[in-house]
């Protein structure tokens, strides 16, 4: 493959704060390279190097051709198309892949601010004039946040179809095994490579690491031997160092033999010890194995009180409308206690609509939505902007006791967040760092059900794997609406499926109900295949019979009026 891109020994600081350090790789044409992390691990900041749009302090980047026509798609998808007569063929392939992408807002021609459009509508809309542009190298930093399964479904088939080279950071465990073929891990300001997807780096680095701790383990018992060994020589020396001293007199006379043995003992005991230590040294200067790292391990801790009997929650003919537009209607179905649902529809469904049903923000249109009078329900909104952005941290939180302060703040520093950061106004933290305030804040609670929407969005990898682990103890109820599927695969038994505006009760994960609805998809399209060669072969029929017919009978009519049905028929199963 051709080499596209070329990074050489690049560094980048800000301020006293080493991003990266002396970094070094090539990318060649055709290359899928997911780039995880840490946040803050310095992942955008190479991007932007590799766009140009910042410039290491050291090191060089080099393109071929130096002309090389790049993609970006930025966090942020706040973007405005304008769509003149210069671009209208651009224009025309933006219309097309929004609507592959199921974006059914209509761009005027005259163009548009898009304020009106959800965060995954316009970056659907953001995808689709990157693609629409034929770029040779793609820069996608989280490229699926906020987009629904069809949509990243989309850009899986775009990706493997796409003959250029893209670096892709992503948060999307499912979509960064479906579409890259190597990874880049940013770790304390440096870059490691991994052959394979996600799940193949996640196994490599376990070996790695439990290759080192198995090498660390051994060099230091070796150690430990040589040191054991060289504290017994200084004790002898001591000793021999101690009789070969002694002052000279006449009982002693007699001993002079023995004294100069000891002396010669004493030297020799020195060079051993002097000689252990040298080629300790030495062999750690060449082969010294590091302390394995250990990984934070971010600890959610959740408490659910008693039991509150089989079903919680129960829908008879629930509907929900705005006017003459139907969300959801006439849908039957019910929760148990302790299960775990996955509540999974397209984007504009009604998920959202239904939680705030749930929390008594929206109105019941017609039929009913039971629930227990006794439940506590902890809910995570999308938005993580609604916190009361003059307060800190911790007066937001508002903890009595010092257990339970303690508690939080340990909470804190396992996820990464730094103990400054917790005197200092919301309105100053990032998204991901609100994000962990109101987990925290909701960890502090106690709570029987627990309505996660997209709880993963601003966590980095690490972060939602743990959180998948203890969320899995969690012997309360789960709802949850995510876009990460591997989170709702490995969470949620059950699912509530919003479809054809209804919402239904599904007894399996993801994985089995999409297995079971592609062979209803293609039982349904054999079936519409097998039903056009009937309807063919009787149009044929009749095609050769009418023409042997008078126009003026009353055959002639009857089959004329079958030809006309049956094309109609024909035409909507095409």
């Amino acid at each position: 493959m051709t080499m596209i891109l070329q990074v050489k020994q690049v560094s980048k600081s800000f301020g006293e704060r080493d991003i990266l350090k002396e970094i070094t790789f090539d990318i060649r044409n055709g290359e899928k390279i997911g780039l995880v992390g840490w946040n803050g691990a310095g992942k955008t900041t190479l991007m932007k190097l590799l766009m140009g749009s910042i410039q290491p302090d050291s090191g060089s980047i080099t393109k071929f051709p130096g002309s090389l026509k790049i993609g970006y798609l930025p966090q942020s998808t706040d973007y405005t198309i304008k769509m003149d007569e210069e671009m209208s063929e651009e224009g025309n392939s933006i219309l097309r892949m929004t609507s592959e992408l199921g974006l059914d807002k209509s761009i005027s021609s005259e163009g548009s601010s898009y304020e009106t459009l959800s965060g995954g509508e316009r970056l659907k809309l953001a995808l689709a004039k990157i693609w629409a542009q034929s770029p040779q190298f793609l820069c996608l930093d989280e490229p699926t946040n906020h987009m629904d399964m069809k949509g990243v479904n989309w850009l899986i088939s775009e990706l493997e179809k796409f003959n250029g080279a893209a670096i892709i950071i992503s948060h999307d465990r499912f979509f960064l095994d479906k579409t890259v073929s190597k990874i880049y891990e940013i770790e304390d300001s440096m870059l490691v490579e991994y052959e394979g997807n996600y799940t193949a780096y996640r196994q490599e680095k376990q070996r790695r690491l439990d290759q080192q701790e198995r090498d660390y383990g051994k060099q230091q018992r070796k150690i430990k031997r040589i040191e054991d060994q060289v504290a017994n020589l200084k004790q002898w020396s001591e000793k021999a160092h101690r009789e070969a001293g002694k002052r000279d007199n006449p009982s002693e006379q007699k001993q002079m033999g023995l004294k100069e043995f000891e002396r010669v003992k004493a030297k020799k005991k020195d060079n051993q010890i002097k000689s252990k230590t040298k080629r300790l040294e030495l062999e750690l200067s060449k082969h010294k194995v590091e302390k394995p790292k250990e990984e934070v391990q971010i600890k959610f801790e959740f408490e659910a009180e008693g039991k509150r009997g089989k079903r919680i929650l129960e829908a008879k003919g629930l509907t929900k409308q705005y006017g003459e537009r139907v969300v959801f209607g006439k849908s039957h179905f019910y929760v148990k206690h302790a299960e775990r649902i996955g509540l999974i529809g397209e984007n504009g469904a009604g998920k959202t609509t239904f939680v705030k049903m749930l929390l008594d923000q929206e109105t019941i249109t017609k039929g009913s939505l039971w629930k227990s009078g006794s439940l506590k329900v902890a809910y995570l909104s999308q938005d993580v902007n609604d916190l009361p952005m003059g307060k800190t941290t911790m007066e937001y939180l508002d903890l009595i006791g010092w257990e339970r302060v303690s508690k939080a703040r340990t909470i804190f520093a396992n996820m990464g967040m730094k103990e400054e950061k917790l005197t200092k106004p919301l309105s100053t933290l990032s998204l991901g760092e609100k994000t962990r305030v109101k987990l925290v804040h909701m960890i502090m609670q106690e709570y029987d059900v627990l309505i996660l929407d997209e709880p993963t969005n601003h966590l980095d990898l690490p972060s939602r794997e743990q959180m998948e682990e203890t969320l899995s103890t969690f012997n309360g109820t789960l709802i949850v609406i995510s876009h990460d599927r591997y989170f709702i695969e490995k969470l949620c038994g059950k699912l509530l499926v919003i479809e054809d505006k209804k919402i239904k009760r599904v007894e399996t994960g993801l994985k089995e109900y999409e297995e079971k609805k592609m062979k209803q998809v293609s039982s349904s399209v054999k079936e519409t295949r097998e039903q056009r060669v009937v309807l063919e072969a009787r149009i044929t029929e009749l095609l050769g019979k009418i023409s042997m017919v008078s126009k003026d009978s009353e055959e002639y009519s009857a089959m004329d009026e079958e030809l006309f049905k049956l094309m109609q028929l024909k035409r909507e199963l095409a």
